[in-house]
């Protein structure tokens, strides 16, 4: 069963001898939803008008709204966005989401997806299983900063920064040493549940401690994101993202009632095609009071533009081969808006994916490029042609397509929207080169596996295939029309 913001108070677990990881999670993400919203009052509008615009789509579009998910798991649905400064760090708050089920799946590098300063590299904390994503989907997208990279950092800021970052302690013994326990038993008795969802909750909140003005103004002439992960003595939540079924008709609502948003809706346009991946906005960063400590030790009272509120409408997972085509009509969307100054980016990607992307579900199955399901429909047991592929038996009435949602995130979205809500775009020396970091580098830091989203989605199709073949007595190999090469090599037991 899903558990919904208004079934709990925020951060209480149920009750009971223990708390298994699932209701930690969902405890989790309900504590971070109301501290967040107590810290950023414009994430509680936010909120209200996602439940709102939800409540909206669902009467008008009855079971088709819940296509992509029930009303339950959307209405419960988070992702946050953490960032942090030191291998050390990574790791340990990849501990800390471990205890809640959460585990790093993809790699992101953000420092050559956008224009701007944004010397970070990420990964996203999520669960993995399609039962525990049901059951509560929490999601933080974490970045780290890449202190070492001469593009951004020269040897004596690299110095420096590190220093500062070495003094600061982030995330507490006994936080660790309850996440601990929670990951390796899968669940926590109830009084250490609820310590462990304090400190977890604590770790991220905004720290009333003095910003060191001098510091964090050098910092931010590189990057304000640098500023926010070096310039200050602990994390805190940069966003807390809820989910929407029509995130154009929220930007409008936003609009209307004052609220600054971004300049554009970040992903693939609004067309009359299938959505896919990821459709992402915000409202502008806000000027929040903080106290800052001066050269002369005195401490002043000023402001930050650092936080927001992002909203997300999520859509199908893609293949390889369907990523692969959406990258391609992402770059020519780009080429025709170099060669046509002053054009509407929306309007432009939703010619260029008229013309190159599929228009319906079927067509984006047959052509390879979803990620979906099969099941059988009751009764339809040997019923099947021995030679039909999958398509067949769905276009027979025998077998249910269900699309697979895409649960990650792009990094020229994510980028795009560090971006739209930065000040100013920093400097980068784009002459030199930057510092390896790719997926097996976030591993080796996090001492754990960081999970290929594409390959993970292509396992559950293809695992949901080989069940169906069973079911059927029909070869698995003629069921699936895949390509071999886009098939994941596993162990079919």
């Amino acid at each position: 069963m899903t558990t919904t913001e208004k079934e709990t108070e925020p951060g209480a677990v149920p009750g009971g001898a223990a708390v298994p990881r699932w209701a930690l999670r969902a405890a989790f993400a309900r504590s971070l939803s109301a501290m967040y919203g107590r810290e950023v009052p414009a994430y509680t509008t936010l909120v209200q008008v996602a439940t709102e615009v939800n409540a909206d789509v669902l009467r008008s579009r009855g079971a088709a709204a819940e296509r992509l998910g029930s009303a339950a798991r959307v209405t419960a649905e988070r992702h946050g966005a953490i960032r942090v400064g030191t291998r050390e760090e990574l790791r340990q708050v990849a501990a800390v989401f471990a205890g809640f089920g959460m585990h790093p799946v993809g790699f992101y590098d953000l420092r050559d997806a956008s224009a701007s300063s944004v010397p970070v590299v990420s990964t996203a904390f999520r669960p993995l299983e399609v039962e525990e994503l049901a059951r509560n989907p929490f999601r933080v997208f974490t970045s780290v900063l890449v202190a070492d990279d001469r593009r951004f950092f020269d040897a004596d800021l690299q110095t420096r920064l590190e220093a500062f970052l070495a003094r600061r302690t982030l995330f507490p013994p006994r936080l660790l040493e309850l996440a601990a326990r929670a990951e390796a038993a899968g669940e926590l008795p109830a009084g250490e549940a609820a310590e462990y969802l304090r400190l977890a909750t604590a770790a991220f909140e905004l720290s009333p401690e003095p910003v060191d003005r001098a510091w964090y103004a050098e910092l931010s002439r590189v990057s304000a994101v640098a500023a926010d992960i070096g310039g200050v003595a602990s994390t805190h939540v940069n966003h807390l993202t809820p989910r929407v079924l029509d995130i154009d008709e929220l930007y409008r609502r936003m609009s209307e009632r004052g609220i600054e948003m971004i300049d554009e809706i970040q992903g693939p346009p609004r067309w009359d095609g299938p959505d896919v991946l990821l459709r992402q906005t915000s409202f502008r960063a806000l000027s929040e009071p903080r106290r800052f400590r001066e050269a002369d030790g005195s401490v002043t009272t000023g402001a930050l533009r650092v936080r927001f509120g992002e909203v997300e409408a999520r859509g199908i997972a893609l293949t390889a081969a369907g990523r692969a085509a959406h990258d391609e009509a992402v770059a020519e969307v780009d080429r025709r808006l170099a060669a046509e100054p002053g054009g509407v980016r929306a309007d432009v990607a939703a010619r260029v994916w008229a013309e190159r992307l599929p228009r319906s579900e079927d067509e984006l199955d047959r052509r390879g490029f979803g990620v979906f399901t099969y099941r059988l429909l009751p009764g339809a047991r040997g019923a099947a042609d021995p030679g039909a592929s999958v398509h067949d038996l769905v276009r027979a009435g025998l077998v249910v397509r269900d699309p697979v949602v895409y649960e990650d995130f792009l990094p020229r979205s994510a980028a795009g929207i560090f971006r739209s809500n930065l000040t100013d775009e920093g400097t980068k020396d784009t002459a030199l080169a930057g510092s390896a970091r790719d997926e097996a580098w976030m591993a080796e830091v996090l001492q754990r596996p960081v999970t290929d989203p594409v390959a993970h989605c292509a396992q559950q199709r293809h695992a949901s295939l080989r069940a169906l073949a069973a079911q059927l007595r029909l070869d698995a190999t003629t069921l699936d029309p895949t390509p071999s090469t886009e098939r994941p090599q596993e162990n079919p037991a």
